[in-house]
Formats: structure tokens, sequence, C-alpha cells
């Protein structure tokens, strides 16, 4: 997708020659009177240009679409993208969301969809299972500006902020959908801020689990910008999942966290860990792009757009997907996507990825999923735009012109004139073409008169990529590509590249024969395939590349078994590149395995939950080094577990950005005094641990159920069923659950069951919930409750409203 992070040195560059900086809008001079600057005839703003010469002219040479489709697919991309969203299919009430859409806004809606001269309101998106998705005829300005959307709103916004459903453009929802991710399997979601498809992977990663029960698979979400990862642990904390790790890499240099076991017996570690290094069934490469797919959602790139974008992300794409298949297992599959129309940003890369890796990597074909999707094909054939004029052929381009235009840019992938020149200049801009691990041949290349230009067409099966095109069904642009891991990557001995140096080390190929080739010595030099060879040489090209910011401190989590050597090296005092620990990235918290037995056991007395049902121990981690200082306690799953337990051995090479579910929250009381236990139960952990509760649980009737979602406090005397408020007073003072029952004790959980926190105070019971979850709640009650019962309900108890008396959060 595309990302505006590498925006400095543009800039600077914009500035030192005078030219206008696109990339940022005009401001109103301070100098001047704000009466003068609002002229009658000038207003204060000016509606964003639709129209950009370049743009037209370079699509159009590129035939992306037909000449007769032209003006049609102009019109679409001018008009606002209508919005969509999806409902969480592991949500609770998943059923009653697309009731109320189906029943209730499907018909409120239709007028303002006439009026509009639209035919529906709003309607399932047909490709997408089981009507999980939708599609509104209104963008997003008009949902949030017109009254007569107001409810609709107001609904979309409470139910995306309490998770049930996630507002996402239609075509980002595509990638996760033809990626075939099963319930045990290892994803990586390499560039996967703002979380939207990360959120959709651990649905379908949960999917088939039973209510209470935690997957055999788990997904690591990761993004190079540290902000942008702060939004994914927000969009993806919806989803109440102890089966994520957050990570803030750079995507070409994600860790291997290749275990070597000789050094892990020194350390004391078990030699036959789960797992001796990080690989994945599944790897989702969203790759960072120049966007032009997203001009309805983004019309300000209208302006800023330009051919010189897709050509500087090219060789950045190929090193991140390289870098995927590298960390991919043989039989798994990796999509490459971006929301870019380039084919230098789209098949280009393919093309490249496959003369790359040969037949060791498959493009797969998937025309028979999903068939009421409308796709095209890829494209065969293309041109390379520079400011130099058009290219068709490689052996065109200039000399002085070949450091921004690449071979690898071009359909055949090959300079046609001068194969021994053509691979000097490879290895200069760090792209390969040699013949080792690529098959090249020449059937790319149409015959061409001598003196005339070569028209390139690529023998590749580019076909089976799949091109989405906005005026088709109404969306924005998006370029798929499925490929699948068939053997081990090319490789070969070698002795280390000269290029490379400590900072982009990235040699954790998971390219090695199973068993003991899997596993390097300390002493033996490392068995690197061309491949990586590429990406550590173009890795250090891009960090010269003005459209990629390079990190301000050294990132060492790539290391080479060269580098986990010196690291562990300590009687050298010289050494400079040694493997960070975790706490010791900037701004990082410290991962910590809970061991306090004392602890735990308090928390296992208090909740009355077995650990033969429910384990705690070895599951529950925190981000703080002083455990008689922890505030949160998270809970993560087997499969979390062992990726941690991997990431201590190999020196912490894993920048965790968040892990795991929060489960436990230290509470304090206003009455003071020693409580068996000191930590309540989230509500984010609630549905997981719910099943294994045994103490501390109340089941309320409806009525009082509600008063304590409207009040948020209820004193003892004041509850409905007055053998509730006796059960509450019987309690021990501290947190409690509170399970919504028709009269029947105990209640059996299932997908269900309804239940909220609740703290037991000295008088009153207050709620532990967030009013957004309490409105949510009660509108979905309201749904399954009588109206007179209703009326009732609303009209009693009505002074018992208030601040819960009997807690406050620490």
């Amino acid at each position: 997708m595309g990302r505006g992070r590498h925006r400095g040195r543009s800039q600077r560059k914009h500035f030192k020659e005078s030219r206008e900086n696109v990339w940022k809008r005009p401001r109103t001079d301070p100098t001047v009177d704000a009466s003068d600057n609002a002229v009658a005839d000038k207003p204060s703003w000016e509606p964003i240009l639709t129209d950009n010469p370049n743009f037209e002219e370079y699509y159009k040479e590129q035939g992306i679409v037909r000449a007769e489709e032209w003006d049609v697919f102009m019109e679409i991309l001018r008009k606002p993208l209508p919005a969509a969203f999806r409902v969480n299919s592991n949500s609770q009430f998943c059923d009653d969301i697309i009731s109320i859409l189906e029943n209730d806004f499907v018909k409120s809606l239709q007028a303002e969809a006439i009026e509009g001269g639209e035919l529906e309101a709003i309607k399932p998106l047909p490709w997408y299972p089981k009507n999980l998705a939708w599609h509104s005829n209104f963008s997003r300005k008009q949902i949030r500006k017109h009254k007569t959307l107001e409810r609709f709103h107001e609904f979309l916004k409470l139910e995306n902020e309490v998770g049930n459903i996630t507002r996402q453009e239609a075509v980002s929802m595509v990638p996760p959908l033809f990626l075939d991710v099963h319930p045990d399997h290892f994803v990586l979601d390499m560039c996967a801020a703002p979380g939207s498809k990360t959120f959709q992977l651990l649905e379908i990663i949960h999917g088939a689990s039973e209510p209470g029960t935690l997957p055999n698979g788990m997904v690591v979400a990761n993004d190079v910008d540290f902000q942008r990862s702060n939004l994914l642990i927000h969009q993806t904390k919806r989803m109440c999942t102890s089966n994520l790790i957050v990570t803030n890499h750079e995507g070409q240099q994600f860790p291997g966290c290749r275990l070597n076991k000789s050094r892990a017996s020194e350390k004391g570690l078990s030699e036959d860990m789960p797992i001796n290094q990080l690989s994945f069934d599944r790897v989702l490469c969203d790759v960072p792009c120049s966007g032009d797919g997203t001009l309805r959602k983004a019309p300000d790139i209208w302006r800023k757009w330009n051919s010189g974008m897709g050509n500087g992300l090219h060789s950045l794409q190929v090193i991140l997907a390289m870098r995927g298949l590298s960390l991919l297992k043989v039989g798994g599959q990796m999509i490459y996507s971006t929301c870019s129309m380039n084919p230098v940003e789209d098949e280009a890369v393919v093309a490249e990825i496959l003369r790359r890796c040969g037949d060791s990597v498959e493009l797969v074909d998937v025309s028979d999923k999903l068939p009421e999707l409308i796709r095209r094909p890829g494209l065969k054939t293309w041109k390379v735009r520079d400011k130099g004029g058009w290219f068709t052929s490689y052996k065109d381009v200039p000399q002085n012109r070949r450091g921004g235009v690449l071979v690898s840019m071009f359909p055949s992938g090959k300079n046609l004139t001068d194969s021994t020149q053509t691979t000097q200049n490879n290895e200069n801009s760090g792209v390969n073409a040699s013949e080792d691990g690529c098959k090249e041949t020449d059937k790319s290349v149409v015959d061409a008169i001598p003196d005339e230009p070569v028209v390139e067409v690529s023998d590749l099966p580019l076909e089976r990529c799949m091109r989405i095109i906005p005026h088709d069904q109404n969306t924005g642009a998006f370029f798929i590509a499925v490929l699948q891991k068939v053997s081990h990557l090319p490789e070969f001995q070698e002795k280390p590249n000269p290029r490379k140096h400590s900072s982009t080390k990235n040699a954790d190929s998971t390219e090695k024969a199973p068993t003991e080739e899997a596993v390097v010595t300390a002493d033996a030099e490392p068995v690197e395939s061309p491949v990586e060879k590429v990406i550590e040489a173009d890795a250090d090209v891009e960090k010269d590349d003005s459209l990629v910011e390079p990190e301000k401190e050294k990132n060492v989590e790539g290391e080479t078994i060269k580098g986990e050597k010196e690291a562990n090296s300590l009687s050298h005092a010289g050494d400079k590149r040694k493997v960070p620990m975790q706490g010791k990235w900037k701004g990082f918290d410290p991962v910590v395995f809970l061991k306090d037995e004392t602890l735990i056991d308090s928390v296992k007395e208090f909740y009355g939950i077995r650990d033969e049902s429910f384990p705690l121990y070895g599951h529950l981690v925190t981000r703080n080094t002083d455990t008689s200082s922890v505030k949160r306690i998270y809970y993560v799953s087997k499969s979390v577990k062992e990726v941690l337990q991997l990431n201590f051995a190999v020196g912490q090479q894993l920048k965790i950005a968040s892990v795991g579910l929060k489960m436990f929250e230290r509470q304090t009381a206003k009455e003071g005094g020693s409580k068996p236990c000191s930590f309540r139960i989230s509500s984010e952990g609630l549905p997981v641990i719910l099943p294994y509760i045994t103490k501390q649980v109340l089941y309320s009737p409806m009525a009082d159920f509600k008063h304590l979602l409207e009040y948020k406090s209820i004193k003892f005397p004041d509850f409905v069923n007055k053998q509730l408020g006796q059960k509450a007073i019987d309690l021990v003072l501290g947190c409690c659950v509170v399970i919504l029952s028709d009269g029947e004790e105990p209640v059996k959980v299932d997908a269900s069951t309804i239940a909220i926190s609740c703290w037991r105070g000295k008088n009153s019971l207050g709620v532990m919930v967030t009013s957004a979850d309490c409105q949510e709640l009660l509108e979905r009650l309201a749904e399954r409750t009588p109206k007179t019962e209703v009326g009732s309900v609303n009209g009693s108890n009505g002074d018992s409203g208030g601040p819960a008396e009997a807690m406050e959060t620490a």
C-alpha cells in the first residue's frame, strides 16, 4: 500500500532547486489580515484538481485499459470512493449486525440512494463470503456530513470502535482471501499498518476455533514506521487475540531468528525447542507503493503523481518480496500486492522475483477462485518512463540514466545487446541478472528490425497476476500476485559479499535443508543463496535511495552467524555491533515471562482457574523487568510462547512493539485494606478466560444486567433480584464477572454468552467496561427484549446511577 513517509530528502531537493514542493500544501500568509485573505471573489479553499496530464499520458501509453474504456476509466477515478466495511466474523454479535444491515439500513437508506441516482444504498459485496463485507454507495464524506445518514454514521462508528465491524476499502479485503490461511498457520504480514488486513488474517486464524480455545497458528504483523505501528496495535486490539505479535522492523531485514543449537545448550536452553528458526506458512507482502490506485480515496495524489515515484520504489519492492520468500516455508504461499496501477511496481517486480528464483517459486493461477470478483490478467508487455523519455528496452537507456532505470524494470529483465555489461550494471545497482539461480531465455524478445525500437514481451506467465480496475466494480485499483514456494531457493557455497556491512547483514534465510543443515555452527561460514546476497547488496543501495528513509539507529536484527559470534564475544570490549537485547531498543519496553509463582497462584486461587484446563505458567508475560511493580499481565498462546522462547535464545532479535492479549490489570480500591488478589480481569481478556473461571462469578437476569450497563454502579440493596444482591455481598472484595443468565446456574459458556467484568466494592457493584462497550451491549440487548420489559427496566432504579464507588484504577 502507499506510504507517506519518505518525503524529507525530496523536500530538501526542491528547496535547493527553488522548485515547487507539491508535497506541501500552501498556507495563508500570517502577516496578512484575515479579512484581506478572505476576498469575496477568492474563496479561502480551492477544490482539489482531479487532473494530471502526465498521469493520463503514462497510463494511456501502458495500455492498462482498452482505448474505448478510457473515458469511463477516468470518469470513475474522479469520483469519490464509496465507503465499504466488513463485519467481524468472530464477533458474538456477527449475525445481529448482518441482520440490522439487511432488515434496517438497506430499507431505511433507500430514499437517499434514489435521490443520489443509485439503485441501492448498501449491499453485500458479491464476492466476499457469507455476506460479511458491505459496499455503500455513499462516500465516507457523505456519510459524515449528511443529516439523513447520521444514524447510519453513528452505527458504523460505534460498531467499529468495539470491533464488530472494520471500515476498510473493498479492494483491500481481497489479498487475505487468496492467501488460503488455515488455523494452524504461522502468518507474516510484512508491511501491516494500518492493520485492516492483519485483522482479517486474525479472523481467519480464529475462525475454526471453538469458543474458549485458541488456534495453533499465529500472526506476526510488522511495520517499519513506529507511529504506524501504534495505529496497527490500536486496530488489532479490537480483535482480542493472544495469537499476535506486532514488530517494528524494516521488512527487507526482518530477522529469521536462526537458533544455533550448540550455543543454546551452553546457555542452558533445551536443545529440542519446538522451533529453531522463524519461518512462515503464509506471507502477505503488501509493499509500499506510489498508491495511485487510491486516487478516489486520496485525491491529493493527483497533483503529486509522477512516473518517477514508481521507478524509485521498484528496487525496495523487489527486496521486500525476496525477503518474504526467504522467510517462507517450502510449500507455503506469499501474496505480493500493491495499490498501484504502475507495471514497474507490479508485473516488473513479479517478473524479477521469478527470474531470481527460477523453478523454486511458481506464480499460481487463481482464476477459479472468487468468480464474482471481476479481475483482469496481468500485463505481458509495458514500457519504462524516465525524465529522458520512454524506453521499450534496457539497451535504449543511456548510460547516465541507468542508475535510475534498472534492467529489472523491463519485461525481459536483461540487456539485449551486451549481457556482460548488463551483469556489471546490475551488480553496481544492486540488481542480480547473473545466470546463477535464474532462468533467462531469448524467447521474451520479439524479433525487431535493427535500429528500430525493440518491443519486449515477457515469456513468464504474468497473465496469472490480477489487476482490479476501478470501473469494473466501482472500487479502487489493486494488483495481486499469488506465489508458491515449491522448493528451496537456489543456493551455493560462496564467500561473504564484500559489499555488505554489519548494519545490513541479512542472511537469516530459511532456505537450508531440514535437520542438521538448518543449523550453522558458530565457526562455519554461512551458506548463502544468490537471492540472499542480492537482498543484502540491494539493501545497501536502498540506504542511499531518496525514497527510503534510513533508520536513525543501526539495525542488526538480521545478523549472520558471524554477527552473532561477535555479539556473544563479550570479552571483546571494542565490538560495536552487538545484538541489542530486548528492552534496549529505543522506545520499546522489554518482554518478560512472568515467573512469580506467588502472584500467579493468587490469581488462580482467586478466580478458581485450574492450571490443567487453562495453563497460566509459561503463558503470562509483562513489559516490565521489575515484577513487583507489574501493572499489566498479557496472555500468549502456545505458538506465540514458542516464538518468544526462540527470540530469547537468539539474543532477542525481534523488536516487539506489542505481544499477547491483556488479561489482568492491577487494581486498587478506595476502601483500602488487603485483598486476596490485586489483579482484575481486563475486558479484552475476559472472552478467552471466561470458560475457566469458577469463582467470583454472578449470574444476572436481564433487568439487573441492563441496570449495570446503564448506571455503571448499583448498591447491593437496589438490585431488582434481591438474591443477586445477596450473592454480590457474599463475594470477596475485588474483581468479579457478571454473566447474563435467564435464571439457570451455572451457565455453559459458548459463543453466545454475554459477560462483563465488575468490581465488588464495599457497598456496591461497579462496571469495569468502557462506555462504548456498555452502549453497544445495551443496543444489542434491546433488540432481544420485549418492549414492555424495556419500558419497565428504563423506569426503575433511577436513583442508583452515578460513578462506581468501589474502585479506582491503579
